[in-house]
Formats: C-alpha cells, structure tokens, sequence
C-alpha cells in the first residue's frame, strides 16, 4: 500500500541522492521502497480498470 511515510522516504533518499549522494546501504533501501511503490501502484490501477465497465455500446 503507497502511504504518505512511503512517499516521503522515497523522496528523502532521492534529495539526498542528488545533493550528497547514497551510501550502499541507502542505495538499496531506496530499491526497496522504489519496489514496493511500484507494487501498490500496480495493484491499484488493476483495481480501477477491473472496476471500470462498458455502459453504452455504440452499434456498428
């Protein structure tokens, strides 16, 4: 699931990354939370295009 702490931690890292740059060990955190953001977002979008449904069909 993509929570607010989620995203503030991903963003952190890549501010970090960008001025100082990341330890190794910062370096596969980051991996980690990038992955997992990846996950929920897929989860979510599969969620909204299994909901969506076809209301008016136009004959051809």
């Amino acid at each position: 699931m993509i929570t607010k702490e989620l995203i503030n931690e991903i963003n952190e890292l890549s501010r970090k990354q960008r001025s100082v740059g990341l330890t190794p060990e910062e370096k596969e955190r980051q991996a980690e939370l990038r992955q997992a953001y990846l996950i929920g977002f897929r989860e979510n979008m599969k969620n909204v295009l299994d909901r969506i449904e076809i209301v008016d069909k136009v004959d051809q």
